[in-house]
């Protein structure tokens, strides 16, 4: 199965491609994604373990190619973050009080926000995979 519709010549991969039919789009979407990917409260590693937990339930088989989430380089911040991953998947984001309290224990603010808006952007991204039928061969740079 193809995406549903044809990559556009803008953008380096697959996704920045369906989105280069809109430069604009794709541009401001790859510097908020490389923003939320990279190192700053949360580490990276941390936040990969997030994403690939995310992949494994919205759909989108590009994003779940990549791999799964691999608990033996979890640390308690690591568990954290993905327990909290997969209630939001359960909840679609209705998260209970006592949940959002566990969080509260183990994270500062600054992490809190970075973690909510990592999982809310990337579930977005993973959604429009899903939807545009973005499927794992497309991983090769063209």
């Amino acid at each position: 199965m193809m995406a549903r519709i044809n990559l556009s010549n803008n953008g380096d991969t697959p996704f920045q491609k369906l989105l280069g039919h809109n430069p604009a789009v794709m541009k401001e979407w790859s510097s908020l994604s490389k923003v939320l990917e990279e190192e700053a409260f949360l580490s990276s590693d941390l936040k990969e373990q997030v994403r690939r937990t995310l992949a494994q339930k919205n759909g989108c088989e590009y994003c779940k190619a990549k791999g799964k989430p691999d608990p033996n380089v979890f640390d308690e911040k690591t568990s954290v973050a993905v327990g909290f991953a997969e209630v939001f998947l359960k909840q679609k984001g209705n998260i209970p009080d006592s949940v959002f309290h566990v969080l509260v224990d183990c994270f500062s603010e600054e992490e809190i926000s970075e973690l909510v808006a990592f999982i809310c952007f990337t579930s977005a991204q993973q959604y429009f995979g899903a939807v545009m039928r973005l499927e794992p061969k497309s991983f090769i740079r063209e």
